[in-house]
């Protein structure tokens, strides 16, 4: 620690030298002068699920990093690590103050040994926050001059990623469509039906680099869907990356981040078996999958992270650090939502309306009806208004 210590100060004026995000340096904070960092990008090497499984079941240590305090939120739970040199700093989640005491605590973890480091600074993060915030369009219209985003934080978040190979054996029915004449109204229409056969079957699929991000302090569609991150661009691990950044200690350990990738890959392999199923409909009662070759990597991911208030409700907004892809909370205007709901049942009105009148010479609905429905959504409208 002590090496890496010296290696983060500045040769020239003895500061502490910072990643410059999108580049292969440290930057000092008070004098500008730049240091390379050796390390480029990396082809990564996987590791062995079911070996690792087992020497977890046969000791509890697994790395001890001793020079790292992790500290858990009182308000949001995340837990976060840092130099036990350094005493407080806000969370990156929420915002509250930490400072050390009896909840600081230190962990033993399996070591990541991949990061990729931050390719967007902070600025340019906060102008993809704010162009996110403009173009929702169910957002008040006073968001974006009310919505603070000074709480943007950098924190690296601990990331499993999976390759496995899967062998599923399904059962189900297939649909066979057929169509009968009916009469209703005076009128002969055909009707489409379906006959449904029992079938059952087996498909293999290979998946590679399944991403489960291991925090339990972001929400999980939101963080999902920052994806895809360029795991091209990974770099050993190196501590240098992380100068100047936050860094999450990880809460979904290796055997539930399986688990989880496992509820991840389901969607697809439900749709390889609707696939095999063939047929004008499938229905799926059953799948049974065993995976193989399971391999894992544990590595770093960038992210940029604000919490801002509106109207004294917290939101959070997530920003992947390497692409700009930006998801996360915010209010919604019901005076819009009310606005389009109300357009949505006039423009469908309208077209029920032209529909009869085209097809039959005269409408169900009437024009006079319809006539008399603008006035009365017009006012509502301005009701809500």
């Amino acid at each position: 620690m002590e090496a890496t210590e010296k290696e983060l100060k500045c040769l020239r004026c003895g500061s502490v030298l910072h990643y410059k995000p999108g580049t292969d340096h440290l930057v000092c904070q008070s004098c500008g002068t730049e240091n390379q960092i050796s390390s480029g990008p990396v082809l990564a090497i996987e590791e062995d699920f079911d070996a690792m499984i087992t020497k977890l079941r046969s000791t509890a240590i697994t790395d001890e990093r001793s020079n790292e305090i992790v500290y858990k939120c009182p308000d949001c739970g995340a837990e976060t690590s840092r130099p036990s040199s350094q005493t407080s700093a806000l969370c990156p989640f929420c915002g509250t103050p930490q400072v050390e005491s009896t909840s600081a605590q230190s962990k033993r973890l399996i070591p990541p040994k991949y990061v990729l480091p931050f390719h967007i600074d902070s600025r340019a993060a906060n102008d993809h926050c704010r162009s996110w915030i403009s173009s929702r369009w169910f957002a008040p219209s006073d968001l974006k001059d009310l919505a603070r985003l000074d709480r943007l934080q950098g924190i690296y978040v601990p990331a499993w990623t999976f390759d496995t190979s899967t062998h599923s054996t399904y059962y189900g029915e297939r649909g066979v469509a057929y169509y009968v004449t009916v009469e209703r109204n005076g009128k002969r229409e055909s009707e489409r039906r379906m006959n449904w056969y029992p079938v059952a079957g087996q498909v293999a699929h290979k998946f590679d680099d399944v991403v489960v991000l291991a925090s339990r302090s972001l929400p999980e569609k939101e963080a999902h869907a920052l994806e895809p991150w360029d795991f091209k661009q990974l770099r050993a691990f190196d501590v240098a990356y992380l100068s100047g950044f936050r860094s999450e200690a990880y809460q979904v350990d290796l055997p539930e981040g399986f688990e989880k990738a496992c509820s991840i890959m389901r969607p697809e392999l439900e749709r390889l078996a609707r696939l095999s199923i063939g047929g004008d409909a499938q229905r799926i009662h059953s799948i049974q999958t065993s995976y193989s070759e399971t391999t894992y990597k544990h590595l770093l991911v960038p992210l940029w992270i604000s919490a801002y208030r509106y109207h004294g409700k917290i939101y959070r907004v997530l920003v992947n650090a390497r692409t700009g892809e930006v998801q996360g909370h915010r209010p919604y205007s019901w005076i819009k939502i009310t606005f389009a709901v109300l357009a949505g049942l006039l423009a469908l009105w309208f077209i029920l309306v032209f529909y009869e009148q085209s097809r039959y010479g005269e409408s169900s609905y009437g024009m006079r009806g319809f006539s008399e429905l603008v006035p009365a959504l017009i006012e509502a409208v301005a009701h809500s208004l």
